[in-house]
């Protein structure tokens, strides 16, 4: 399966070495032309406004909209969700606007208020997930069609899925854990019609 990463900043490397660790073909995207043939597509973590800035730059906006209206699967990750969402709270800077959420961005504050916390995640099994923040966004609206797939402990709303698309607030590539990585393949796999072969990391 051919996963592309945006590579042009932040913690594309990571993401890399999960998918390949788990099959995936990856391709590190900073061009239009590199989006050809992708059977899934994850926006990482990173800094959100110089990201916006350079997929800008790299004509890269509207080829990313494209790949979402035509079904392929994205994941934005932290500074990813922030690009993916319809909405910034209180921000007019630019953004893909493909997922009906709204995001406040760092709203637990500076990175040194970066924490990590496990979270009950029933689409990755009984085992909770060990979550990892840094300068995270928090969702806070999600619209009809959005399904919330994660909340801390206080209930605020840190990941979600719509259709296609999946956003989280925190850093899967970070830890250890491999199912949300797993659950994306398997998401790419039943778009395309295809056995992504990570099922079985899903416990």
């Amino acid at each position: 399966m051919k996963i592309g990463i945006l590579a042009l900043q932040g913690a594309f490397a990571e993401h890399e070495a999960v998918l390949r660790a788990l099959g995936a073909d990856v391709v590190q995207v900073r061009l239009p032309q590199q989006l050809g043939g992708l059977q899934g597509l994850i926006i990482p973590g990173g800094e959100s406004t110089t990201m916006a800035k350079l997929m800008a730059a790299y004509q890269l906006e509207q080829p990313i909209r494209q790949l979402a209206e035509q079904g392929v699967p994205l994941w934005g990750t932290c500074a990813g969700m922030i690009a993916m969402a319809r909405d910034i709270d209180g921000s007019l800077q630019p953004r893909l606007g493909l997922m009906d959420i709204a995001v406040s961005r760092n709203a637990f504050g500076r990175q040194v208020d970066s924490f990590e916390q496990d979270l009950a995640i029933a689409v990755l099994g009984h085992q909770p997930f060990h979550a990892v923040f840094i300068r995270a966004p928090l969702l806070t609206r999600v619209g009809p069609a959005v399904r919330v797939l994660a909340r801390l402990q206080d209930g605020r709303m840190v990941a979600a899925q719509e259709r296609n698309l999946l956003v989280t607030a925190f850093h899967p590539e970070l830890t250890a854990d491999n199912r949300f990585h797993a659950l994306f393949l398997n998401l790419a796999g039943s778009a395309n019609g295809l056995s992504s072969g990570a099922a079985t990391n899903l416990a």
